[in-house]
């Protein structure tokens, strides 16, 4: 599969799961992680008795279920171990389906955690004989409420196991977790918290209703092959949707409002280069891994700084390199502060392009008052001072972006 050297935690992981050891494993997005338990996991098993169901994987999306079930059937291909993805969001008919393929027999189940409880509360699925649990993306589960839902499902495990917890960040309610369902873990921890070093990430200074122009203009200007774009709320993602159509660009939108089919032909032909750019929320930032996503643009700054490293994430996969660039408005400045405290540097700030008008300054320290707008404005054109960028007005990214 063209897999030569491995990655930092599938060279430190690896060889502690093949020792039957629980582990928790903090490491970003995009360092091949899925990999690092698929391998020991598929041998194990490979090695073991194959009677029952042998491992189960949580997930917290559905797109990150299908992407794992994917990884594993390519790795597992001449192994013979069988492997099925259990999610909701379909109709009766999905959930027949995959009652009958795990009572067939399946060696690994990748399931979201509603989707599975239904299952099991239904008596027809036992999980009673499971050697191998693991956690992917354990702190967005947590973050989506299924704290309580995870704890309900180890309750049909056997107490004798194996589990492995992945995740990107370790919050106390991860190492709460950890302690109810891991026996005597190994921890290993890589660069938490981090972006990948191969991403080049800006921001723009602009208001509200300056953004469209904007993201017009730059997807227009740089002919970019591949482009993921994030906004908070499924209300914008359609406005921008239907922005970009109008503006003569392939784009789709991507919300929890469409049909999994829907999802699932969207992120094909994204994967396959048929569709340029697909515009989302946050259920985008954890559960894609597709390598030379060139571009990554948020519409609006993350709530939560830990957001930002998923999203921007999805770019500089596989030790590439890519674009992530910022829209920051007046009222979301202290949010993009405690970004760049966290990741412990000041992201580039890019003059707006000609024709736009004066964005905010950026003092995230100031207090806004009756939302006066002129507190924040370049009272100057041309005021702004930044490294490594083209000259103001220009519209031209800078270096490190072309």
């Amino acid at each position: 599969m063209g897999f030569v050297k491995p990655t930092p935690i599938q060279q430190q992981a690896i060889p502690v799961i093949l020792e039957h050891h629980d582990l928790i494993a903090c490491a970003q997005t995009g360092t091949g992680k899925t990999a690092s338990y698929l391998l020991p996991l598929l041998q194990l098993i490979h090695q073991g008795e194959r009677k029952h169901v042998s491992g189960l994987i949580l997930s917290p999306t559905r797109e990150l279920a299908v992407q794992i079930d994917q990884q594993a059937e390519g790795l597992a291909y001449f192994t013979g171990i069988s492997s099925i993805a259990v999610y909701g969001g379909g109709d009766g008919i999905a959930y027949e389906q995959q009652k009958r393929a795990i009572m067939a027999g399946v060696d690994i189940i990748i399931a979201t955690p509603g989707r599975l409880i239904a299952h099991l509360t239904s008596g027809v699925i036992k999980l009673d004989h499971i050697q191998f649990l693991v956690l992917d993306e354990a702190d967005r589960m947590l973050d989506m409420g299924f704290y309580e839902d995870i704890l309900r499902i180890s309750s049909y495990l056997p107490a004798k196991r194996q589990t492995l917890l992945f995740s990107a960040t370790m919050p106390p309610k991860i190492r709460t977790l950890a302690n109810k369902l891991l026996h005597n873990p190994q921890s290993i921890n890589i660069a938490i918290s981090q972006p990948a070093a191969g991403i080049s990430q800006q921001a723009y200074l602009t208001y509200d209703e300056q953004k469209l122009a904007l993201i017009d203009k730059l997807l227009k200007d740089v002919a970019y092959t591949s482009v993921l774009i994030f906004a908070s709320r499924k209300d914008k993602v359609r406005e921008v949707d239907k922005l970009l159509r109008k503006s003569g660009i392939k784009v789709k939108a991507f919300h929890s409002d469409l049909e999994q089919p829907e999802r699932e032909a969207i992120l094909q032909d994204f994967r396959n280069r048929k569709l340029p750019v697909i515009i989302g929320t946050d259920v985008l930032s954890r559960g894609i891994d597709i390598t030379g996503i060139s571009l990554v643009i948020n519409f609006d700054v993350p709530p939560d700084p830990e957001d930002y490293i998923h999203r921007i994430g999805r770019t500089a996969r596989a030790e590439t390199t890519g674009t992530a660039i910022t829209f920051i408005n007046e009222k979301d400045q202290k949010k993009f502060a405690s970004i760049e405290e966290l990741i412990g540097k000041e992201v580039e700030k890019i003059p707006l392009p000609d024709g736009l008008g004066e964005g905010p300054v950026y003092n995230p320290k100031a207090k806004r008052e009756g939302g006066d707008r002129s507190n924040f404005r370049n009272k100057k054109k041309g005021s702004w001072k930044g490294k490594g960028s083209s000259k103001p007005g220009s519209g031209k990214p800078g270096p490190a972006q072309s």
